[in-house]
């Protein structure tokens, strides 16, 4: 006879209410923006004191590291459902597409996982694993492709969320650059890729 597993009740509660608290805390990110995270308002929204909080998480830092490794769980979780294709140009394309696609569904999310937006903050070594394993996933996809020369890497990453940020800062709503990302795309296909693995995606 088997025995009935043992239920931990309280860690449960305690994973539960963690998880409540950053819910919450990415939808008032959402509606003040990211910068502008307050505990006493986080508290209020969780029903509870401003100094209950610290019972999950030590500090505000805390806080944005758990938004931050939710975040980047969530792009890697993006990028493994694509299907990539094996031709390099349509892969980049598609690439590209899906982190924009990505960037602009939530722009709070965006700012904290691809640019420097909070003071003071840096990610723990565990939260920053999960972006160190999309970068890898990145270059793996690419290095199938026949892309994985010096700079090749640093240099898709640059041109992909400097489109992101010039649309974001630029552009709001519209699509001004979103219009580019073929063309860049393409771009970058024709300066990294030897001639006789170029494709054909123009």
């Amino acid at each position: 006879m088997s025995e009935t597993p043992i239920i931990d009740r309280k860690a449960r509660r305690h994973s539960q209410t963690r998880a409540e608290i950053l819910d919450a805390a990415w939808a008032l990110a959402r509606d003040a923006g990211l910068a502008a995270l307050s505990l006493n308002e986080l508290a209020r929204r969780v029903g509870m004191r401003p100094q209950s909080l610290y019972t999950y998480f030590g500090s505000k830092n805390a806080i944005y590291d758990a938004m931050f490794a939710r975040g980047y769980q969530q792009y890697l979780e993006m990028l493994q459902a694509e299907d990539f294709p094996p031709d390099p140009r349509a892969a980049l394309r598609q690439g590209l597409w899906a982190l924009f696609r990505f960037c602009l569904a939530d722009l709070p999310r965006y700012q904290l996982l691809f640019q420097r937006t909070i003071p003071g903050f840096e990610p723990s070594p565990g939260s920053y694993a999960l972006a160190t394993r999309a970068l890898e996933f990145t270059a793996a996809r690419l290095a199938e492709r026949g892309i994985s020369g010096p700079g090749d890497l640093d240099l898709l990453t640059a041109l992909a969320t400097g489109l992101v940020d010039q649309q974001v800062s630029n552009d709001p709503g519209g699509d001004r650059w979103i219009g580019l990302i073929d063309w860049a795309a393409d771009m970058y296909a024709d300066h990294v890729l030897p001639s006789t693995a170029r494709g054909t995606g123009r």
